[in-house]
């Protein structure tokens, strides 16, 4: 792990607190280049009741107005779960450098643990993929978050 993955990785932790605040799944996002972050975001799905409102999604879409290109190929995403496919295909497009993120996610991630669209061979770009940074931390929140989604339901339905 590199250093800069720790701090950056942070960041985005602070993006999924700001995401379990709002009451949306607590998965934070950060886009970075040459060392400085270009785009933050959180998911906002609830919010924007827009199923494609993820954090790495809207993160992208800042990187891509920042450098005014579609085209992403030195920027490095933090996540705090492992993105989903939908979200991992968005970056093969975008041609992100690397994708970093805390905690894998065995329902519907996109970097290895359901399928590899991050290094999928028919596809024409392959990203690095670095995982377990922080991991804990980021597995904390999404367990604290829906322990409470569930103590919640269960009060009400008592």
């Amino acid at each position: 792990m590199m250093d800069n993955d720790a701090h950056f990785m942070k960041e985005a932790i602070k993006e999924a607190g700001r995401a379990a605040r709002e009451d949306e799944v607590p998965i934070g996002a950060v886009a970075v280049y040459k060392n400085r972050v270009i785009g933050r975001a959180h998911n906002q799905t609830r919010l924007l009741k827009d199923p494609t409102a993820h954090a790495e999604m809207i993160a992208l879409t800042q990187a891509a107005g920042f450098l005014k290109s579609e085209r992403l190929t030195d920027v490095d995403l933090y996540v705090t779960i492992e993105p989903c496919i939908m979200c991992t295909g968005a970056m093969v497009w975008a041609r992100i450098r690397r994708v970093i993120f805390g905690a894998w996610d065995e329902k519907a991630g996109g970097c290895g643990s359901v399928v590899n669209v991050a290094q999928h061979a028919a596809l024409n770009h392959r990203l690095e993929i670095v995982s377990g940074v922080l991991e804990d931390d980021c597995r904390g929140l999404m367990r604290a978050f829906f322990r409470k989604k569930r103590l919640e339901k269960q009060s009400t339905n008592n």
